[in-house]
C-alpha cells in the first residue's frame, strides 16, 4: 500500500473517534485535492478498505498500525520532541493521550500550570501526533477502548508497568504491544524545568 493510501486511511481512522468529516480532514492533512482523494476512496472501497458510510472496514482497519502514548505535557520539552517522534516511528497513527489535570496531580503531585485543554491543543499542534485526547479520570482503559491501539508507547519516566498494561488490554480483547521508549535526554523534565525557572526569577 502506498503513503497515499495509508494517509486516507489514517484520516478516517482518526474521523471515527473525532467525528469529524473524513474528506475535509483528509484534504487538510494530505494537502491532495477532493476530487483526487474521492478517486483514490473509491478504490479502497472497491478493495473492501472502506465501507459506503466512510468508516474502516475490519480488514481496512488491519492495514494501520495505531500507537497509543500519554501523559501530562504540562511543559513541552526536547525529551518530549525525541519521545512522541520515536511513538510515531512505531506506526502509522500517533493518538496522544493528555492527562486530566487531576490525575495530573496524582501523577506529579503538583498542579499543571497549564488547563487540560491547553495542553491538549499545544500537543494536538505537534507534526507527528495525528490526534490529541483528553484522558479519562481514574480508569486510563476507558481510552485504550475507545482508541483500540496496536502499540501502547510508554515514556522513559512513566510509572506505568508493561503487565499491568497488557493483562488491562486483554480484559477488553485486545492483543497489544507495549514499548517502552528512551529519551536521549533524561535529565529534562517539565518539574525540573518548572523548578530552575522559578529559581531563576528569584535570582532577578
Amino acid at each position: 500500500m502506498d503513503v497515499i493510501d495509508k494517509g486516507i486511511l489514517s484520516s478516517i481512522y482518526v474521523c471515527t473517534l473525532t467525528g469529524q468529516d473524513p474528506i475535509s480532514h483528509t484534504i487538510k492533512r494530505t494537502n491532495l485535492s477532493e476530487s483526487y482523494i474521492r478517486e483514490r476512496i473509491t478504490m479502497l472501497k472497491k478493495n473492501l478498505m472502506i465501507t459506503e458510510n466512510y468508516t474502516l472496514t475490519e480488514f481496512g482497519r488491519t492495514t494501520l498500525h495505531v500507537v497509543l502514548a500519554g501523559g501530562v505535557f504540562d511543559i513541552i520539552h526536547p525529551g518530549h520532541i525525541y519521545t512522541l517522534n520515536a511513538a510515531k516511528d512505531l506506526g502509522d497513527v500517533l493518538i496522544v493521550v493528555i492527562a486530566t489535570s487531576n490525575t495530573a496531580v496524582k501523577m506529579k503531585k503538583r498542579k499543571p500550570l497549564h488547563a487540560e485543554e491547553q495542553r491538549q491543543e499545544l500537543i494536538a499542534s505537534l507534526s507527528m501526533v495525528d490526534l490529541s485526547l483528553i484522558g479519562s479520570e481514574g480508569d486510563i482503559f476507558k481510552t485504550v477502548s475507545r482508541v483500540r491501539p496496536d502499540i501502547i508507547a510508554l515514556g522513559y519516566d512513566q510509572v506505568h508497568q508493561e503487565k499491568f498494561i497488557t493483562d488491562g488490554c486483554k480484559e477488553l480483547g485486545l492483543n497489544v504491544r507495549v514499548a517502552r521508549l528512551q529519551s536521549p535526554i533524561p535529565e529534562y523534565s517539565s518539574s525540573k524545568i518548572e523548578k530552575e525557572y522559578g529559581e531563576a526569577l528569584h535570582g532577578i
